[in-house]
């Protein structure tokens, strides 16, 4: 069994604000060492579920430019992606034959009540992200680039508004809320220690399951992939619009088509880097 751990930073046990989660600030380097914990916990749990079955264990670090989780202290079950950029970004690996994903440390999609962070890939471009006229968070974005691929998301981790917008997706989906949020920047947290061993449990039942098979199908997109980028504001739309194939809806929001998911997702990373 081969596994792939996709992780971000804003879901993280304990994260409230962006000094927790931004390398220029001296909170960051505290909560690398919580998201390399949060990490091990999902290893530990789905190595015990997996047991003997278990061939390979890759980890996706997903947030910022990759380099957050600390390897010295990885579980050494697992092998890191790390750095950036790289292919699939936030879940590369899962093009060389995973079985299953489990999502670590996500935060729901841009403009969501009471969501600890919350934005869409970008929190200073991106305004909201339709697929196929859905609107969209990372989660979405990331599990059907997994789907594309025939991989189901077993579990997630971060606040319960993240967790609802999984399930709204995927409604056998295992979760972990590691806090409750009240606002953008406030939750009440769990002590780390319940919070890892929740995320242990989680990934052990979820891998369990899967096992069984009693899990989440993959998220699959219709084909071909309609795409819409809503921007902050018209300059980054004016640059976006430079991507090929992009159509001007109005000031803020471009539109393009893609044959399958993996073409779209390209595309939309594309077309954010040029905004910026």
């Amino acid at each position: 069994m081969k596994l792939l751990i996709a992780c971000d930073m804003e879901g993280i046990s304990g994260v409230c604000n962006w000094d927790h989660v931004n390398p220029a600030h001296a909170e960051y380097h505290r909560f690398r060492r919580v998201m390399t914990g949060d990490v091990n916990a999902a290893i530990r749990g789905a190595a015990e579920a997996a047991g003997e079955r278990l061939e390979e264990i890759l980890v996706a670090d997903g947030h910022w430019n990759g380099t957050n989780i600390l390897v010295e202290e990885l579980d050494n079950r697992a092998r890191l992606n790390a750095s950036s950029p790289s292919p699939l970004s936030m879940v590369e690996g899962v093009q060389y034959g995973v079985d299953a994903a489990l999502f670590i440390g996500y935060h729901a999609r841009a403009g969501s009540l009471h969501a600890v962070l919350d934005h869409t890939w970008s929190s200073t471009r991106v305004a909201n992200l339709w697929i196929n006229d859905r609107v969209t968070g990372e989660f979405g974005l990331n599990a059907s680039v997994c789907g594309h691929f025939g991989v189901p998301v077993l579990m997630i981790s971060g606040d319960q508004t993240v967790t609802a917008e999984a399930r709204e997706w995927s409604p056998k989906i295992r979760t972990a809320v590691v806090k409750r949020a009240s606002g953008r920047y406030s939750a009440s947290c769990l002590p780390l220690e319940k919070a890892q061993a929740l995320i242990r449990q989680t990934a052990f039942e979820a891998v369990s399951a899967y096992l069984r098979d009693d899990c989440p199908e993959p998220l699959k997109m219709e084909t071909p992939v309609q795409v819409t980028l809503e921007f902050f504001n018209s300059n980054m739309a004016d640059s976006a619009e430079l991507l090929p194939g992009a159509e001007r809806l109005d000031g803020r929001r471009i539109r393009f088509t893609a044959p399958d998911m993996l073409a779209a997702y390209r595309s939309a990373r594309a077309a954010v880097n040029l905004a910026g």
